[in-house]
């Protein structure tokens, strides 16, 4: 089990190991490392989604390892509550971020535009901390749309069997 603990409440998390094996892997490194901490859910639009995993409370880029390969042709689909590895234009660009989905976003799925976006996990509990998280008040700050004005932090992310 994974726990994202926020400012705002902790999310538990289930990964899809057999689905998004690259992912998983890459996204346990990350927790391992202790990269999340301090981190900042950077990106929050209503009915869409909110982005974590990249960005200190400064808006400052924190430094990640190589991208990884993008599975999103995996079947798994970018559903409410589910988790999926965030990227640039680039096919296969995905490091550290990833983004919660509050709607069934179809567009995002594997050929619905593009290649799509790899899901990997699905939330188990605490939606309602993620419906909290998506409700905040935001603006721009540090050339980015849809910061939150008051912090929204990751104090950590565990692992747990």
């Amino acid at each position: 089990m994974i726990t994202i603990k926020t400012n705002h409440g902790d999310i538990s998390v289930e990964l899809f190991d057999e689905k998004a094996p690259l992912s998983c892997e890459n996204f346990r490194q990350y927790v391992t490392d202790g990269h999340f901490n301090g981190t900042i859910f950077h990106r929050v639009i209503p009915n869409f989604m909110i982005q974590c995993g990249g960005m200190d409370e400064n808006m400052d880029s924190k430094p990640t390892r190589d991208p990884i390969k993008n599975e999103a042709d995996n079947g798994e689909k970018n559903e409410r509550g589910t988790l999926a590895m965030a990227r640039t234009g680039a096919v296969d660009s995905a490091t550290s971020q990833f983004f919660i989905n509050l709607n069934n976003n179809d567009f995002l799925n594997h050929g619905g535009r593009d290649f799509g976006y790899a899901v990997f996990g699905q939330v188990s509990d605490g939606m309602e901390v993620v419906d909290i998280i998506a409700g905040v008040a935001t603006g721009n700050r540090g050339g980015h749309q849809d910061v939150p004005l008051d912090t929204v932090t990751i104090i950590e992310i565990t692992i747990s069997e």
